[in-house]
C-alpha cells in the first residue's frame, strides 16, 4: 500500500509537470534598455529611474534582494507600482537571512522557501511580462550557503525552483545565482566558480538547459580594481567566460544578466571608475548576449560598501554616476504585463496567500506541481509506520 500510494502521488507530480507552458519572452527581441543598477531599498526607485533613464532611456533595469522575512504585501506591492510608473523592470534577487549568532553568514535554503518565495510573488501584479527571479546570491562561498557551499545542494534548489515557479506562472524568468568570479578553491570556505558550474552540472545533468538566464557576477577581479580593458575569467569580461561554458555544457547559448559588478573607491579614483564604466560599456558590456547590467550600488550610506556607491556620503553623484548617466541609452520597449494597470485607486486587493498550498484544489492544473508536492508530503506523513 505504501508504495502504490508513493507512485499515486508521484504519477500525479509527472503529468502536472507535463501541462506546463512557457511563456516568457525574449528580452532581447525586442529595443532593450540594458542599463540598470542594484538597490538595497524600494525608496530608491526614484533615484534609480533617473540613472537608468538618462539621456534617452527609458524601461531600464533594478536589481534588488528580497529576504525570507520580508514577504510584505502592501510593501511589494506598491514596489512593482512603482516600478511601473517609474519604467523599471525588476530584477528580484532571492534572499534568505542572517544566522542569528553569526551574521557574517547566510542561512542554507531549502524547498520550503522556494516554494513560500513563489506563492508570495506570485501574489504579485508584476509590470512587465517577464517576471525575472535570481535564485539566490554567489552560492560558490560558503559564508552564503550556511558555512559549507555544495554545488550539488545548489543545482538541486535550482532545479526545484524552476519547476516551481513555473507552476504558478508561467511567466517567471529564472536566472541563476551570480557567482563570486574571484574564489579560489579553499576547502570549506570558497570554489572557484568555473568548477562549482561543472559540479553543478554533474550533479543534476542539464540543469543550464533548464534555467531562461544566466546571473554574472562579472567584478574587475582581483581587488575589484583592474582596469576596463583586463579581459580574464576573472574581470569585468567574466560573463563570457561563463557562457561560454554553459554553452559547451548544454548547447544552450544563454541571455546574461550581470546583476552586480563595480570598482572599489578604496582601491581605484573617481577620475578613474569614470573612466572605466565608459570603456566598459563601449567595448566590453556591448555584447549582444547582455540583457541588463546592475552596477553595485546605488546608495550605500555607510558601511562597508560605501566603496561601490555610486551617489557618496553627502548624496551626491560619483564620477562614476555622472559617466553612466551621460552614457547615450536606448528607449526599452518590453511587453508589459496583462494586469499592467495604471490607475491603481480601485485596484482590489490581492489575497494573502499561505506559505504553502495545502490541498486547495486537487487538479492537474497551473498550480498542480506545488500542490502535488505537498500531498506527497502530506502522504508521507500519514503512512510512516
Amino acid at each position: 500500500m505504501k508504495i502504490f500510494l508513493w507512485l499515486l502521488a508521484s504519477c500525479l507530480v509527472f503529468f502536472g509537470m507535463g501541462i506546463q507552458v512557457f511563456a516568457i519572452e525574449n528580452p532581447l527581441g525586442v529595443p532593450n534598455n540594458k542599463f540598470g543598477v542594484h538597490i538595497l531599498f524600494a525608496s530608491e526607485l526614484s533615484e534609480a529611474a533617473r540613472l537608468v533613464n538618462s539621456n534617452g532611456g527609458d524601461w531600464g533595469y533594478i536589481t534588488i534582494p528580497i529576504q525570507a522575512t520580508d514577504k510584505n504585501l502592501i510593501k511589494w506591492q506598491k514596489f512593482m507600482d512603482d516600478s511601473r510608473s517609474l519604467h523599471l523592470i525588476p530584477i528580484i534577487r532571492l534572499a534568505t537571512e542572517n544566522y542569528y549568532f553569526n551574521t557574517k553568514v547566510w542561512r542554507k535554503p531549502d524547498e520550503t522557501d522556494i516554494l513560500d518565495f513563489a506563492n508570495f510573488l506570485d501574489s504579485l501584479d508584476w509590470p512587465t511580462q517577464n517576471r525575472y527571479v535570481v535564485i539566490f546570491n554567489e552560492v560558490n562561498r560558503s559564508d552564503e550557503w550556511g558555512q559549507e557551499f555544495s554545488p550539488a545542494e545548489y543545482a538541486k534548489i535550482l532545479q526545484y525552483a524552476v519547476m516551481v515557479f513555473k507552476s504558478k506562472q508561467s511567466d517567471f524568468f529564472i536566472i541563476s545565482a551570480g557567482l563570486d568570479n574571484a574564489s579560489a578553491n579553499i576547502p570549506k570556505e570558497s570554489m572557484d566558480e568555473y568548477k562549482f558550474m561543472l559540479g553543478m552540472n554533474d550533479a543534476v545533468p542539464g540543469i543550464f538547459n533548464q534555467i531562461d538566464g544566466l546571473g554574472s557576477h562579472s567584478y574587475p577581479n582581483p581587488g575589484f580594481s583592474q582596469p576596463a580593458s583586463v579581459l580574464t575569467p576573472k574581470s569585468i569580461s567574466s560573463f563570457k567566460y561563463e557562457k561560454d561554458l554553459v554553452g559547451n555544457l548544454s548547447g544552450k547559448s544563454l541571455p546574461v544578466f550581470i546583476t552586480e559588478t563595480g570598482w572599489s573607491l578604496n582601491m581605484v579614483s573617481e577620475s578613474k571608475v569614470a573612466s572605466y564604466y565608459e570603456e566598459a560599456f563601449a567595448s566590453v558590456w556591448n555584447d549582444e548576449a547582455i540583457v541588463a547590467v546592475t552596477p553595485f550600488l546605488l546608495r550605500a550610506g555607510a558601511g562597508p560598501f560605501v566603496q561601490f556607491s555610486l551617489i557618496n556620503s553627502l548624496g551626491g553623484p560619483t564620477l562614476g554616476y555622472k559617466a553612466i548617466d551621460k552614457i547615450q541609452k536606448v528607449k526599452g520597449a518590453p511587453k508589459l504585463s496583462e494586469n499592467n494597470i495604471t490607475d491603481n485607486i480601485d485596484k482590489p486587493q490581492k489575497n494573502l496567500l499561505p506559505t504553502k498550498n495545502f490541498l486547495d484544489n486537487l487538479t492537474i492544473e497551473k498550480d498542480s506541481f506545488v500542490q502535488l508536492k505537498t500531498v506527497k508530503t502530506i502522504l508521507k506523513w500519514f503512512i510512516q509506520p
